[in-house]
């Protein structure tokens, strides 16, 4: 039996089996080196059609700023303004509850919505009215900061966070906690 090799010679099975088999091997050997380059491009092409996919889908969910204004009051943005930003307790005595109240005025022509009012510290807590304020209406935020198992000069901020223009507003405590004895 005769066999025509890839180099074009003809090769007896009979008398060289060693060139048959090698040149049989070789192109067993070519044929999975595709195999293995077309599913490595597969698989590539794969990853990267899934990584479009993962971040344009980030992107879907986002709002800017102006368009969560336009959700929530039809168009018209609000303008959160606090008559102070910033209060001073003076001294207080260790363990003391102390409160104040932060007055503000919505000076935008559209609903003031607050989202939410967090806290640097879990010994500070907000009170505030989540239903929104008509243009030219006003409201409240109470600030009560829990002394205890404090001691000296206290700093403390809340941020604010509305559909306001301006979007995220800081007001600060301060307190000198002197220890009971």
């Amino acid at each position: 039996m005769s066999l025509l090799l890839p180099s074009g010679a003809l090769c007896n099975k009979k008398e060289s089996p060693g060139i048959f088999t090698e040149s049989r091997g070789s192109t067993e050997i070519y044929r999975a080196g595709q195999y293995k380059i077309g599913v490595m491009i597969k698989i590539r092409s794969l990853i990267f059609i899934s990584l479009i996919l993962i971040l344009n889908g980030c992107n879907s969910g986002s709002v800017n700023k102006g368009d969560a204004a336009d959700i929530q009051t039809g168009g018209a943005v609000a303008d959160i303004s606090f008559a102070e930003y910033e209060h001073d307790f003076g001294k207080v005595t260790e363990g003391e509850k102390i409160a104040y109240v932060f007055s503000f005025v919505n000076k935008g022509p559209g609903d003031l919505v607050i989202n939410s009012a967090s806290t640097t510290c879990g010994c500070t807590v907000t009170k505030y009215n989540r239903n929104p304020i008509p243009a030219g209406g006003g409201g409240s935020l109470e600030v009560v900061f829990d002394t205890s198992a404090r001691n000296g000069l206290q700093s403390k901020t809340v941020s604010v966070k509305s559909n306001s223009k301006t979007e995220i507003v800081i007001l600060k405590i301060t307190a000198e906690v002197i220890s009971k004895q």
